[in-house]
């Protein structure tokens, strides 16, 4: 394609390197009583009677048409592979966010299921090569851009499901709720969350060998796209410093296929000023394209859970998180249970470290992370009545613990099982049905 600077459209208010840094520092973190909670909950579309069966393009588009005409709380969005996420409003509360999001779950359940469509909670497609849904100059870039670490990309786009966790940045100030400890906890406790709520052991109908492949997957992306900074210095300089280094993914046309930069960081960018000179957009959407595992958006999003199984299992970690960062007592116990775990991490940052691919790979069959998240489990339990919890929601994180974490089991495991006992390895009112298997795509 041409790099004819009269194919791309003035710049309406330019930036420089300064800019560039001052915008991200004032934006990334925003500093406060932590009081609000969110969660983003990502979901696989299938068949309800055959789930190893591809829904076509068709039906997706007149299935998410029906859902948009249902009035939601929270904010709908379509994923490029076809799955379907709910993003709820920050909540003042545990149990605020979760009626909420269950009340829309619901709502857009009993839509789907007229024709015969369901949500499953994997975090990756066990059946299906990743196939994009969604034709638009964004996807066309981001899969141009990360096709070029392999084909990860392309399965983290369009084949994989998460539970995303919103905090509350916590308070300017030193101390249990102070933003500088919530940023380093989020990332320490983030292997922690991998290795108790894997799900997502298969693909091609095979076990990959790891117990959450979509973890897999983004460690393969690389550290430039998904990676996170490194935790050795002030959050908001080391976060600064990242974004301005990490590459850009795409520079937007007005029309026409965007271009798709080798290499170029936003750093680089603004002190050259090719193919134009960046915006304060371009920064924005810069932002919205890289993908590390705690992301500082004001709040912090974590990235890291897969999507869990049953219609409320995505409960259960958003109960587990919110009491282990906002209750003071908890997150005490949490910060002094994975200091140890510290040492694995040798330095290098989040995903890309031993601990975190130990994590991915055999869950909680790691004795030091079964022990950390028993502790972890033990102290939301005490945390949540006083975080206002239902008795349902205490029951369902006590079952979950007496299930996985107190064996050191998780969801994948179940879905292994049911592998070798020859049944289908995913949830669903057809359990009992051999599913056809094909080759492994761990690679």
């Amino acid at each position: 394609m041409s790099d004819s600077a009269s194919e791309y459209p003035e710049p309406r208010s330019a930036i420089d390197e300064a800019d560039a840094e001052a915008l991200v520092q004032g934006i990334c973190f925003k500093t406060g009583p932590p009081r609000r909670l969110g969660v983003e909950v990502e979901w696989l579309v299938q068949e309800l009677r055959t789930p190893w069966l591809p829904v076509t393009s068709e039906r997706l588009e007149a299935a998410y048409a029906a859902v948009r005409s249902v009035s939601l709380d929270s904010a709908l969005t379509v994923e490029p592979g076809g799955q379907l996420e709910l993003s709820s409003q920050p909540a003042a509360s545990l149990m605020e966010c979760v009626d909420a999001v269950r009340a829309d779950l619901d709502a857009v359940r009993a839509v789907l299921r007229e024709d015969g469509l369901g949500l499953v909670g994997l975090g990756h497609d066990p059946w299906h090569a990743p196939r994009r849904f969604l034709r638009e100059p964004r996807y066309d870039a981001m899969e141009a851009c990360l096709d070029r670490t392999g084909p990860a990309g392309r399965a983290m786009m369009c084949a994989s499901a998460s539970v995303q966790v919103c905090l509350d940045a916590g308070y300017e100030e030193p101390g249990t709720l102070g933003h500088v400890r919530r940023w380093w906890l989020a990332h320490q406790l983030g292997p922690v969350l991998v290795a108790a709520f894997a799900n997502s052991p298969l693909a091609g109908g095979r076990p990959t060998g790891w117990l959450s492949t979509r973890q897999l997957r983004w460690d393969r992306i690389g550290a430039g796209r998904a990676g996170g900074p490194a935790l050795d210095s002030e959050p908001r300089g080391a976060w600064v410093r990242h974004v301005l280094d990490a590459p850009v993914m795409c520079v937007r046309r007005d029309s026409g296929p965007w271009d798709v930069p080798d290499g170029l960081t936003f750093r680089e960018w603004t002190r050259s000023g090719v193919p134009r000179a960046p915006t304060r957009e371009d920064l924005d959407y810069h932002l919205t394209t890289l993908f590390p595992p705690v992301r500082p958006r004001g709040h912090l999003e974590l990235r890291m859970i897969d999507a869990q199984p049953g219609d409320d299992g995505w409960i259960v970690p958003l109960a587990v998180t919110a009491a282990l960062f906002d209750d003071p007592e908890a997150s005490e116990t949490a910060y002094r249970a994975v200091k140890p775990l510290a040492e694995r991490t040798r330095g290098t940052p989040a995903p890309h470290n031993p601990l975190w691919r130990d994590a991915a790979r055999g869950g909680l069959a790691d004795p030091e992370l079964r022990e950390v998240a028993a502790l972890c489990f033990a102290a939301a339990l005490r945390a949540l009545p006083g975080l206002g919890a239902t008795t349902g929601v205490v029951d369902a994180v006590a079952a979950y613990q007496d299930r996985y974490i107190s064996r050191g089991r998780c969801p994948a495991d179940d879905l292994l099982d049911a592998l070798r006992a020859g049944t289908d390895g995913a949830p669903g009112p057809h359990a009992h049905e051999t599913r056809p298997q094909g080759k492994d795509t761990s690679s």
